[in-house]
């Protein structure tokens, strides 16, 4: 333990200045998970209601506004992170996660105003148009930081930088159940009181804006774009060592030649290459599917509507149901910072999906159990079995589906097409993000229990996903993630999975050493750069500083990145 803890704060004090980048850049992922816990909150508050004449209406129709209310910042997500590709694949990443923060900020300020001096029925379609805004502001920023933070984040610790982006919705997700709970008490009923909570949200933009103004751009980009000796800067930073540092030209000299004839693809050429072979196709499509399968855990129909899902358990006052989301959110936080510090590493990304899947899969098929048993019973014994189910639920989604996802979609994806890889993956986590919150009501008034059944059976299917297709990609630089899927994938991915060579026999995937030792590089790469990165390889080779796979050694490996 003593060993595990000096290991942990040198790898601190040696990436400090990663750890503050990844910090920078997920801060904008605060902005995210505030709205996704704020917006639930405040339109179950009275005063929101009645301000905007919503208490006059029918149960359906209340529950289709706020639905429509809910979702539409979602269509401003999808459009947001689509376009991401185009702006940060042609000014670079930190220019476009600036304006990400800006238009997050203006719509915030117009969310916060909305009705006044305007009848509710204005003010109404200007609260939409300022979600569906800020919506746009988050798409970018969600499209562009997972993208942004893989691309600099040093590999032996890439698994937690790009994990921060859960802490940081985790944080938001905490932060705005509680101002939620806090306002109910303590602001008397009227506009300030689900006001507060919208101005409040205003802070982590601000923030974000002002710590990415010190960031520098994402190396990779730089490369792609020629500019070498920026590229070199920045490596030097993230990793805090001297630009001459031979860990330094080693990285740059294998960047620049996995960028051999890749250099600035249009966005258009970008996705048709997707499709190019399907070794390709194969490492573009993951995480799209990973992003879509993790929509349907059910985690924000809990994050949206969870004052509902508490009220239909039994907890009818407002304020109850407030304070029971409030405990959801910091059981989720904590637990994702416990994953980061001790599972995203030492587990791998294989593992975490597969037993965060199996397990809250088995709390929603409880929860739907217990709601198809005992429904409208008020508060019982097993009211307070369901509610410690989905905290649970949080605590194994934060193993798992939490962040995960993000981490492997940005490993997997081909560096040349890896910010159009991910903005289509993070443009379909808005687009069912946004299916979700349209159906949820829909389905809880409908279907009541079996809501909670759809979503366990559908965290068994991910679970399965993974174990049969998905390869280990922990410890890997991502210039070699390729050879994951070079051959034999279904092999590789059981012989990866947890008890998985039981279906093998004696049958085992190629190696990846073999494989990269059998690669010739490409003919057209520059001679300067194959002898440069040769030489340097050679160097690391000869000091004992080869590829790792195991998490005990990859720490001593020369590449940064």
């Amino acid at each position: 333990m003593a060993t595990t803890l000096k290991r942990e704060l040198r790898d601190i004090i040696q990436y400090r200045n990663a750890y503050f980048l990844a910090f920078s850049a997920t801060t904008g992922y605060v902005c995210f998970g505030w709205d996704i816990g704020l917006i639930g909150g405040v339109i179950s508050l009275p005063s929101f209601q009645e301000y905007f004449g919503l208490l006059s209406e029918s149960a359906s129709a209340r529950a289709s506004l706020s639905a429509n209310i809910v979702s539409v910042l979602q269509g401003g997500g999808f459009f947001g992170a689509l376009f991401s590709s185009y702006f940060a694949s042609r000014f670079g990443r930190k220019p476009v996660l600036l304006a990400s923060a800006v238009i997050y900020l203006i719509g915030s300020i117009i969310q916060s105003t909305a009705g006044i001096g305007t009848s509710p029925a204005v003010g109404l379609k200007v609260l939409y148009f300022s979600r569906f805004l800020g919506g746009m502001g988050v798409g970018l920023m969600s499209a562009l930081v997972p993208t942004y933070v893989s691309e600099c984040a040093p590999r032996a610790i890439r698994g937690r930088c790009t994990g921060c982006i859960e802490v940081a919705v985790g944080l938001g997700n905490m932060l705005a159940f509680w101002v939620n709970y806090s306002v109910s008490l303590n602001i008397s009923p009227g506009q300030m009181q689900w006001r507060l909570p919208i101005i409040a949200q205003i802070v982590p933009g601000a923030l974000f804006l002002f710590f990415m103004l010190f960031q520098p751009e994402s190396p990779r980009w730089l490369v792609e774009h020629g500019r070498y000796e920026e590229a070199a800067v920045a490596l030097a930073y993230i990793a805090s060592k001297n630009q001459d540092d031979d860990a330094v030209v080693l990285t740059l000299s294998v960047i620049r030649a996995d960028f051999i004839g890749k250099h600035k693809l249009p966005l258009l050429e970008q996705f048709r290459k997707m499709g190019e072979s399907k070794i390709i196709f194969l490492r573009c499509i993951i995480p799209s599917l990973a992003t879509f399968f993790q929509q349907w855990s059910g985690t924000n129909a809990i994050n949206y509507y969870a004052p509902e899902i508490f009220a239909g358990l039994g907890f009818s006052s407002t304020s109850l149901a407030l304070f029971a989301t409030g405990i959801y959110g910091v059981v989720k936080f904590v637990m994702t910072l416990i994953t980061l510090a001790f599972v995203i590493e030492s587990w791998g990304r294989k593992r975490s999906l597969i037993y965060g899947g199996l397990l809250q899969g088995l709390m929603m098929l409880w929860i739907g159990g217990y709601a198809g048993a005992h429904p409208n019973q008020g508060v019982v014994p097993g009211t307070y079995v369901s509610i410690v189910a989905i905290y649970l639920f949080g605590i194994f989604f934060c193993i798992g589906w939490g962040f995960t996802p993000l981490v492997l979609g940005s490993e997997v994806a081909p560096g040349h097409l890896r910010t159009a890889v991910m903005s289509l993956a993070t443009a379909t986590t808005w687009l069912f993000t946004y299916v979700i919150a349209q159906i949820t009501p829909i389905m809880l008034n409908h279907i009541t229990y079996g809501t909670y059944l759809v979503f366990g059976v559908a965290s068994f299917i991910m679970a399965a996903w993974v174990y049969i297709f998905i390869p280990e990609t922990t410890g890997y630089p991502l210039e070699d993630i390729k050879y994951l899927f070079e051959k034999n994938i279904i092999i590789r991915s059981l012989e990866d999975a947890p008890g998985g060579r039981i279906f093998l026999g004696k049958r085992r995937a190629v190696p990846v050493e073999e494989l990269k030792a059998a690669d010739v590089l490409a003919p057209n790469s520059s001679k300067e750069i194959l002898e440069e990165s040769r030489s340097r390889s050679e160097e690391a080779s000869a000091q004992g500083h080869s590829l790792r796979n195991s998490n005990s050694q990859k720490w001593e490996d020369p590449l940064i990145i």
